[in-house]
């Protein structure tokens, strides 16, 4: 039987692998590893998380941990491909734009193995952006492009890819928030609550457990008589790297929560340069820490808003019909802003805050589910390989 290498790197690339493992258990007919690089330790990552994806923990943990751009991406490579030369995978898959993304499909290549990348073709145009680099470099070089949206097929033609290695699959992203949304209805129906604390470490974890907070307690006592609320996430380095801009942000943030409380799981990153810049976000923001999937998925579903820099969180919340407010000048998923619920203000205050004003108003974006984002992406991909292979 032909075996796949299913490479992740971090939380959100598990997202993504979910479904197409999933797919790959009904189908029967390839086997698969599933791979973490270790690029990003996330102490949420245990068995309950696993559990609530519906797959295995990893088979193969290489931690490779932080470092440069530079150093990263080396520790992946030389571990990668001790892997692949003791194993021989028939291929490779790669998700997103990551490090792990870029460093794995260019192991792959070099050793002659097939190469397939899902969320192929997505271009912000921004190559001061790292995730572009690594999308850009990646698609160069795999063999399968499985592409979300329409844009990412016309990207890939310009760039002189076949259409015979192009498909147009719809997005697994998609296919795991429509699981897990099923999932916590069914939760909730039994009168089950969602995980907000860890369990036990399914990857080895550094010293300290990852703090639980009670986002149920909090989205109770915040939507009482009918009250509404909004949710907040901010990592992009464009954006929490820069004191000015941070502050920028910061100020719009306390403006929106004046009349709209807002909760805030905070990337550490962002929390430190909060701290280290000064930025007061007043008394209407609540910093938690980072979530759970299924307890942030409860959290954000039912938000009157999202104001985000995440690229996944633009996608979910165009699957879940909420209203998203994108904190970046550019994006690589425009499908969200043509057809779905999301609206990119950029970083002006004045836009961000006027944006967020109309959705408050009743005038939030009304959108629509892409064609293919029908949660069937992953048995797509599957019948694909399973064809090639």
């Amino acid at each position: 039987m032909k075996t796949i290498f299913l490479v992740a790197g971090a939380r959100p690339n598990f997202m993504k692998i979910a479904p197409i493992v999933r797919a790959l258990r009904a189908h029967g007919g390839l086997a698969f590893q599933i791979i973490h690089t270790g690029q990003h330790y996330d102490r949420d990552m245990n068995e309950v998380f696993f559990e609530e994806l519906g797959i295995p923990a990893p088979d193969v943990f290489m931690a490779a941990g932080g470092g440069s751009h530079a150093q990263q991406t080396a520790k992946i490579m030389v571990a990668f491909e001790e892997l692949c030369q003791a194993q021989r995978p028939d291929a490779v898959l790669v998700v997103g734009d990551v490090n792990s993304t870029l460093a794995c499909s260019i192991v792959a290549k070099k050793l002659h193995i097939p190469v397939a990348h899902v969320e192929a073709g997505l271009r912000s145009g921004d190559r001061s952006m790292p995730e572009e680099i690594n999308r850009l470099v990646t698609d160069s070089i795999s063999d399968w492009f499985f592409v979300t949206e329409p844009s990412g097929v016309e990207h890939l033609k310009r760039e002189g890819h076949p259409e015979s290695s192009i498909h147009y699959v719809g997005h697994v992203m998609v296919d795991n928030v429509l699981y897990q949304a099923e999932k916590l209805a069914a939760a909730q129906g039994a009168g089950t609550a969602p995980v907000t604390a860890t369990g036990k470490p399914a990857v080895p974890v550094p010293d300290g457990e990852a703090q639980a907070f009670d986002v149920s307690a909090w989205k109770a006592a915040h939507t009482a008589a009918g009250a509404r609320y909004g949710v907040v996430t901010l990592h992009r380095p464009s954006n929490v790297d820069d004191p000015a801009l941070m502050a920028r942000i910061g100020g719009a943030l306390a403006e929106i929560a004046a009349e709209l409380p807002l909760i805030f799981p905070v990337h550490p990153r962002t929390r430190a340069n909060l701290a280290a810049f000064g930025v007061d976000l007043g008394p209407g923001v609540t910093l938690v820490p980072p979530q759970p999937y299924m307890a942030f998925l409860e959290l954000w579903k039912d938000a009157a808003m999202v104001l985000t820099d995440s690229g996944g969180l633009q996608e979910e919340t165009t699957a879940l019909g909420v209203p998203c407010i994108t904190i970046r000048e550019n994006t690589e998923r425009p499908i969200t802003v043509e057809e779905g619920t999301n609206v990119l203000a950029g970083t002006d205050p004045a836009v961000i805050v006027a944006e967020a004003r109309k959705v408050l108003r009743g005038e939030a974006k009304l959108g629509r589910r892409p064609a293919l984002w029908d949660g069937l992406a992953a048995q797509r991909i599957v019948a694909v390989l399973a064809a090639e292979l």
